[in-house]
């Protein structure tokens, strides 16, 4: 048998190339361009979300108060209760 789980079928005509993981460098330009690059894509796409939702959640707590009064009962309709 001898076959391992990663050579199961002989492919012809294709090349992989592949790059031990000890040799690659684990957060290569971490701090110089990853969180600059995170900043920026916050900063584009923040704009563009949080007016929307903070319009959605003013008028959900505006409805849900709105509601709230809607189920109050009128203490001038029961006054002459007995």
């Amino acid at each position: 048998m001898g076959r391992h789980f990663g050579n199961l079928a002989k492919v012809r005509h294709i090349i992989t190339y592949s790059l031990s993981p000890f040799e690659q460098r684990a957060f290569p330009n971490y701090f110089s361009k990853g969180i600059p690059n995170v900043w920026r894509r916050f900063t584009t796409s923040f704009f563009k979300v949080a007016p929307p939702m903070t319009v959605m959640y003013l008028v959900y707590t505006w409805g849900n108060s709105v509601h709230e009064q809607g189920k109050r009962k009128n203490p001038a309709d029961f006054q002459n209760d007995e």
